[in-house]
Parts: structure tokens; sequence; C-alpha cells
């Protein structure tokens, strides 16, 4: 296991579960608490509990989890005649209690059950997924999704959001572990969420509305999509079915959008935009969405490497920026003066878990590569401005003639050849040995079916 910067432990351990903080340790009262924010402390904490790092913390570890899982019991409806039987409260002041927030819980109230073995932990649980999440998929019963919410009252809100595919993970824990007895029905939800959300996923969509038979997305053309809601229906179906066709689609769509004119700093392997517009394929906002990086570490430990390796040394560098639920490309300056429950949860789960990428290519770097400092293009046009610098390693070979196409004022020692597994970008600038270079082209090359490492042409940097 990874090292967890240590203000990530004791903001999740002293504000848990309340959504958002202002610095220096403000909670915010609009939001106030909510189950999802209770539900991520606990997975973060979960894993946490087993880690080197914190083995003489053990016993506030387990205390903590347990006074989060008794708050969420709090949130939950437990009144049988209410539609909303099961659910949990969307925050502790709404009276909506969402499909998806029953998804975020219920592998929380499981991992609580396996530390403490409480059986109350166990029954919310089952009743969320049994009860709440059966009652929501059967409110549109030619659809197979969930519906999104339902009040106090009983009145809902019908749309399906493609987001609820995370509630697989829960749902599949169910089935296969804490209640067998019940797998069926579980099984069956799982089918029936699976056969109909997929359409919704692999076309970019976030929502189906049963009131025009349409998918949705938003913006005035509905062609933006929030990264977040992508990723986590990303993450629950691979839980689900693996590294499917339908997982390496949308996991290779979303992640080969790049920079644009409008907004050059952009790198999706940092993490993903707060907005993707996924019709013109370009970002749709100046700011990455912090959370994304954590979400999508499993996917990228399992079959995108280097994006892993490259978010994890940015974030490492800048883990005080990235408390902020969202960061500008350019220089990792906040949106809004908020750190955020469920970013630094997601985030620590990265560090925990996030080991470092043994391949053929990395063994080689270990063996002969250089230190380099790479200084990502924040600015796009004849005078490009770069951000500040971040160490990676590298073989670096002089240029090949026939590599380059030598232009006015250079001669063939003044390009380099760059084979790194961080993935370089055009007019980003490479220091190497004390000289600047500029990268002029990057080609990716891949080892079945994944990137393996990427080999940039740079020309030195003249005067």
């Amino acid at each position: 296991m990874g090292t967890v910067p240590e203000q990530y432990y004791q903001f999740i351990m002293e504000f848990a579960p309340h959504v958002y903080v202002v610095p220096p340790g403000t909670p915010d009262q609009t939001w106030g608490k909510a189950a999802f924010a209770a539900a991520f402390a606990i997975d973060f904490l979960y894993e946490a509990y087993s880690a080197e790092q914190f083995s003489r913390r053990k016993n506030f570890i387990y205390d903590k989890i347990v006074s989060l899982a008794d708050w969420i019991l709090t949130q939950q409806c437990v009144n049988s005649a209410k539609k909303a039987y099961g659910g949990f409260k969307s925050t502790e002041n709404s009276q909506y209690y969402y499909a998806v927030d029953a998804c975020r819980v219920i592998p929380s109230l499981l991992k609580a059950y396996e530390l403490t073995d409480d059986a109350d932990y166990l029954d919310s649980a089952k009743l969320a997924g049994g009860i709440f999440l059966k009652t929501m998929q059967d409110q549109q019963p030619q659809y197979g999704g969930f519906a999104r919410a339902v009040d106090y009252g009983g009145n809902g809100l019908l749309e399906l959001d493609v987001e609820c595919l995370y509630g697989l993970i829960g749902l599949r824990m169910l089935a296969e572990k804490y209640d067998v007895a019940n797998a069926g029905l579980y099984r069956g939800m799982m089918e029936r969420a699976v056969g109909f959300l997929r359409e919704g996923l692999e076309g970019f969509w976030l929502w189906f509305s049963p009131a025009d038979g349409k998918w949705h997305r938003v913006g005035l053309r509905e062609n933006h999509v929030y990264d977040d809601c992508l990723a986590y229906a990303l993450l629950g179906l691979y839980e689900y079915e693996g590294w499917s066709a339908t997982c390496q689609k949308v996991y290779g769509f979303i992640n080969s959008i790049g920079a644009s004119a409008q907004y050059p700093a952009y790198n999706p392997a940092v993490c993903w935009a707060g907005y993707l517009d996924v019709v013109s394929r370009c970002p749709a906002c100046d700011y990455y969405d912090t959370v994304t990086a954590g979400i999508l570490w499993k996917v990228r430990q399992n079959h995108d490497k280097p994006s892993l390796a490259f978010s994890k040394t940015v974030i490492e560098k800048h883990w005080s920026a990235f408390m902020y639920w969202g960061v500008r490309h350019a220089d990792y300056a906040p949106v809004e003066g908020k750190w955020a429950m469920a970013t630094v949860c997601w985030l620590g789960r990265l560090f925990l878990n996030c080991q470092e990428p043994t391949t053929r290519f990395t063994q080689v770097l270990r063996a002969i590569g250089e230190t380099l400092t790479l200084y990502p293009a924040i600015t796009a046009g004849e005078g490009v401005a770069h951000g500040g610098g971040v160490e990676v390693q590298a073989v670096v070979n002089p240029a090949r003639a026939d590599e380059v196409l030598l232009e006015p004022g250079y001669v063939l020692n003044d390009y380099i050849a760059v084979y790194s597994f961080t993935p370089l970008r055009h007019r980003d600038r490479v220091r190497w040995r004390g000289l600047d270079y500029e990268v002029l082209t990057v080609q990716t090359f891949t080892w079945k079916g994944e990137a393996a490492y990427f080999k940039a042409v740079c020309r030195r940097l003249l005067g």
C-alpha cells in the first residue's frame, strides 16, 4: 500500500460526514452532512484500517467507522408505508431520497458490517438494496434503470440516471456474500439495470426521461456531460463485468479527449474535466473535477498505468490543492474555496492502493532512465506559456535524421527522442541536462491494447 498525506486522514477523521469544509476548518452549512460523504469516508477508513501507515491508529479508525455508519442509519427511511422506505436522505436537511445515494451507501455499510459484525449495518444495506432500489426500479417497469428520487410524501423524480450503474457494486456484494438467500432478486435487478443503462453509458448520455422517451445530456445542444457521473457509472460496470467492450469504449473515448485551443492546459491523464463536450470531443470548462482521479484509480491501475502514474505524481506534488472539488487546468488554483469530503476520500484511496507500475518498460527506465523536468503547455498560440515543473523518468537518445524534419536554423544535434512512461503532449517543454526542448510529436506504443510507453521527438529551444 502507498502513503496517504497525513492531512487527508486528519481531514476525514475530523470533518466526515460534512460534504464541504471552508478552509481552515468551517463546515459548509449550506450542504451540511450527507450519507454519501459518510459512505465514502467509510470506504477510505475501511482500507486505512489495514494499512501499515495507520497501524497504530486502528482504534480511532474503528470508532470513526462506527460513528459514521451509525449516523447513516439515522438518515434512512424506516417507515414501511413510504415509497422512500429503505432509502437515505440526500442531505440531512433534504426531503428527497435519491437512488444514487443508496447505490453509494450499500457497499460502505457492508464494509462496516464486515469490520464490526454489527447486524444493524447489514440489515440497513439489505433494506436499501432489496427494498428501496427495487421500489425505484419498479417505478418504471418498462425500463430497467432506477427512478432518480422520491420524497417522503411519495412524489417522485422519474428520470433514470446512468450514474446508478455504480449500484452494481453493492448489489453484487449482497448477491454473492452478504444476502445469498436473496441472490436471485439482486441478480435480476442488476441484469435489468445493465440491460437498460448500458445504452446510455455507451452513448455518453447522463439520464433517460420517461416523459419524452429520450436520453439526455446538459448544455445548450445537450452535448455536455458531467465527468464524475460517467466515472462512477464506468466503475460500477467495471466491477460487475470487468474490462468489457463497453468499459473499454467509454474509458477510451473519454480519456482520449485532450487539450483544445480554448483549454490548452487540459490533460486527461491528470483527471477529467468537470464538463466534457462529447460531441465535439473537447473539454468544456477550464477545471479538473479532482474526484475523478480517485474514482478511476482501479481502472487505470489495471488498464492505463501511465495515466495512473502521472496522475499520482501531479497530485502528490499538489496534494493541498487537490483537496478542493475543482482546480484549474493551468495552475491547480481552486475553482471554489471549499474542501470536498468525497474528493479527499477517493484520492486517499488512490494513495492507499496505487503501486509503482512494473512493466518491461518501467524496468528499463529504472535501469538506464534519466530524470527530466516536464513543464506542461498551458497556453496556445505562438508564445506558449508553461506550468510548473514535474520530474519524470525517460530514456533520451539523439534523434536520427529519419525522425525529424530539420527546420531553418537548427542542426540534427538540436533534436532528441524521449522515451517515457509519462504521456507527453505537443508543445510541452522538457528540461534535460540543463537544456530546454519543446515536444514536437508524440507517438504511443501499445502492448495488448494498452499504452506501454511514449516516444516524443523534441527540438531544443534556442536563445
